[in-house]
């Protein structure tokens, strides 16, 4: 665990507000390998992903087991700090939270994505909830001894039409940062979010560094860390970009140019 304690010290310390950390999601040991080559500073899995590249829809179909072997491979094949993304913790309870949070660390990892999004329903847990969902995931990497980094999501934005973000959205946002960082959580992940005033007022109300996830209408990166981002996730974008080139490719050395 030593060495898995240095390399979420190591993985903390990349979370800047202002030089934001790129995360270009992975999905398996090949992929975690070429992101790393193009110098990445660490790997996160991407939960859609990961899931289509084993044959499941997104939404913790993935059976948990084959998500760890899978974490566990990458965890072998790069020299970088690996964070996986649990979803919604698979279960309701703490406990299930707990448990997840273990064997994940116990896999290797050194931070998770944590959402408020219910699995398979439209809400959001309640504020309360989701506290003690954080809490249980802050007791297991106690309990382990490994300071785990937990990127905790709110979905707000993400469920909501784009042309429904609004300043109620932001403060809804700001609540659940506030009482989300006071549970133990690392970071604060709003994806969805994408109006620059949106973002700052994300940034500059919590103490959380703020993760973003990469999307057509998204300022520049430049930008972003001009209003205070500390990372930035590409999701499943390149996942689908990867599919895409080799269905085309595929295609021309099947039916010819």
């Amino acid at each position: 665990m030593n060495n898995q304690s240095s390399r979420a010290h190591e993985f903390h310390q990349l979370h800047v507000p202002g030089d934001p950390l790129v995360i270009f999601n992975a999905w398996d040991c090949g992929s975690a390998r070429a992101v790393a080559a193009a110098g990445a500073r660490a790997i996160g899995t991407g939960s859609w992903s990961v899931a289509a590249a084993h044959g499941y829809p997104d939404g913790e179909k993935l059976p948990l087991d084959l998500a760890l072997a899978n974490l566990e491979r990458i965890v072998r094949a790069v020299d970088l700090p690996v964070s996986i993304d649990l979803e919604a913790g698979y279960g309701a309870r703490p406990e299930d939270v707990d448990r997840s949070v273990t064997d994940a660390i116990r896999a290797g990892a050194v931070g998770i994505n944590l959402e408020d999004g219910i699995t398979d329903e439209a809400g959001i847990y309640g504020i309360d909830d989701q506290v003690a969902r954080i809490r249980a995931a802050r007791a297991a990497a106690n309990r382990l001894s490994v300071p785990l980094f937990i990127n905790a999501r709110t979905d707000f934005f993400l469920h909501a039409r784009p042309e429904a973000h609004d300043a109620g959205l932001v403060l809804a946002a700001q609540q659940r940062a506030e009482a989300y960082a006071q549970a133990g959580a690392s970071g604060f992940f709003v994806p969805g979010i994408f109006q620059p005033e949106h973002i700052r007022d994300v940034c500059t109300a919590t103490t959380l560094p703020v993760n973003v996830m990469m999307m057509s209408s998204l300022p520049p990166r430049a930008e972003l860390a001009r209003l205070g981002v500390a990372r930035i996730s590409h999701g499943p974008g390149p996942y689908r970009d990867a599919m895409q080139f080799i269905e085309q490719a595929a295609r021309k050395a099947t039916h010819g140019s």
